[in-house]
C-alpha cells in the first residue's frame, strides 16, 4: 500500500494533535512524547530509565486517554509472580470449571514500573506478549488487542535489590529514552498551577484511528539505499572495538520500522537518512553490550552510536 500525500498530511496532523494533548500533562517534553507515540504506532515498547517523580506514570496515562484506551500500572516487586502480570485460571465452584481472570497486561498502555525489581522469572512473563501481542496461560492463548504498548521504567541510581534486565528482554524494547526533569519554565508553570497531572484529557482519536495510523506507517516508502544504510550501521555496532555484542536483526527491523512512522509523523511518505540518524541512538544504544574495559573508561553506548554515525556515510538519493 502506497501512502498518498493526503494520507501523510492526515497522519502528521493527527500525530501532532496527540503529542500536543499529551504535552498539556507532561510539560516541556515534546520530543520524548513524540518518541513514545512513534513507538506505539510502530507497535513497539518503550523503556524509560529515569529518576522518580519525572512523570512516567503521567505519560502512560495521558497516552491511553488521548487514544480513548485503557491503561494499567504494574508495580514490579521481588515477590511479584508471573500470574500477577498475565492472569490465571481460578476454579469456579458454581460452574465446576476453571475461569480465566485477566491480568493487568490486558490493556492498551501498560506501565511496568521499576521492572528491574522483579525476579527474572516474572520479567520473562512479558517476553511473549511484547513480541507477539498475546498471552498463553495453561495452553490457552489470548490476544491483548491493538494498540498495545509496554512502558517499562527503571531507576538508574538505586540498584539495591534489583535484577539486571536480560539481553533478550532489552532487545524487545523498540526504544530506550528518559523524560528527565522539566526545564525552568515548565517547573515554574507547574508551581503556578497552570499545569497539573490532574488535567482531564479528552480523547483525540479513537483506537480504530490508531489502527489506521499503524497500517499507514507500514506503507511508507523506504529506498533500498536506506535499508543498506541501516544494515551498515548495524554491522558497524558489531565491529566496534569497544563493543562485546552489537545490535541484533530485531534492532535493525525496529530502526527501519520506527523510521517509517517518524517520517510519516512529519508529513513525508518516505524515509530520509536524517530519520535514521535521529532514531539510531534511542533504538540501538540499549542493545549494545560494551567491553568491560571500555565501560570502566567511561565509554557509553550512545557515544559509540554517535561515532558510528559519523563514520558511516549516508546515501544520497532523490527519495532519501
Amino acid at each position: 500500500m502506497t501512502v498518498t500525500d493526503e494520507q501523510a498530511d492526515w497522519f502528521g496532523t493527527s500525530f501532532a494533535r496527540l503529542a500536543a494533548a499529551v504535552e498539556t500533562v507532561v510539560l516541556g517534553k515534546r520530543h520524548v512524547i513524540e518518541l513514545a507515540l512513534a513507538t506505539m504506532v510502530s507497535e513497539g515498547h518503550l523503556l524509560l530509565e529515569d529518576f522518580p517523580g519525572t512523570g512516567k506514570t503521567s505519560l502512560a496515562r495521558a497516552l491511553s486517554r488521548v487514544i480513548d484506551g485503557e491503561s494499567n500500572r504494574i508495580q514490579f516487586t521481588p515477590d511479584l509472580l508471573p500470574s500477577d502480570v498475565t492472569g490465571l485460571k481460578i476454579y469456579d465452584q458454581k460452574t465446576g470449571e476453571f475461569v480465566f481472570h485477566h491480568g493487568p497486561i490486558f490493556a492498551n498502555i501498560v506501565l511496568a514500573d521499576e521492572i528491574n525489581r522483579a525476579s527474572p522469572k516474572t520479567q520473562s512473563a512479558l517476553l511473549e506478549v511484547m513480541e507477539e501481542g498475546k498471552v498463553t496461560v495453561e495452553g490457552d492463548t489470548r490476544p491483548v488487542g491493538t494498540p498495545f504498548m509496554v512502558i517499562a521504567t527503571q531507576n538508574p541510581i538505586e540498584q539495591a535489590g534489583t535484577y539486571r534486565l536480560p539481553e533478550a528482554q532489552l532487545d524487545r524494547f523498540m526504544l530506550k529514552t528518559s523524560l528527565g526533569y522539566p526545564d525552568h519554565a515548565s517547573t515554574v508553570r507547574i508551581l503556578q498551577g497552570t499545569a497539573s497531572t490532574e488535567v482531564v484529557l479528552e480523547p483525540v482519536l479513537d483506537r480504530q484511528a490508531i489502527v489506521t495510523m499503524i497500517d499507514l506507517a507500514r506503507g511508507v516508502h523506504v529506498n533500498p539505499l536506506i535499508y543498506d544504510y541501516i544494515a551498515r550501521i548495524i554491522e558497524a555496532t558489531r565491529m566496534a572495538a569497544q563493543v562485546r555484542m552489537g545490535a541484533s536483526v530485531r534492532g535493525a527491523r525496529a530502526l527501519a520500522k520506527v523510521s517509517r512512522t517518524w517520517a510519516l509523523a512529519h508529513g513525508r511518505n518516505y524515509v530520509t537518512p536524517d530519520d535514521v540518524k535521529l532514531l539510531a541512538s534511542p533504538v540501538l544504544a540499549h542493545r549494545l553490550i560494551l567491553d568491560p574495559e571500555a565501560e570502566f573508561d567511561g565509554v557509553t553506548a550512545e557515544a559509540v552510536i554517535g561515532r558510528i554515525l559519523l563514520d558511516t556515510a549516508p546515501p544520497v538519493t532523490n527519495e532519501a
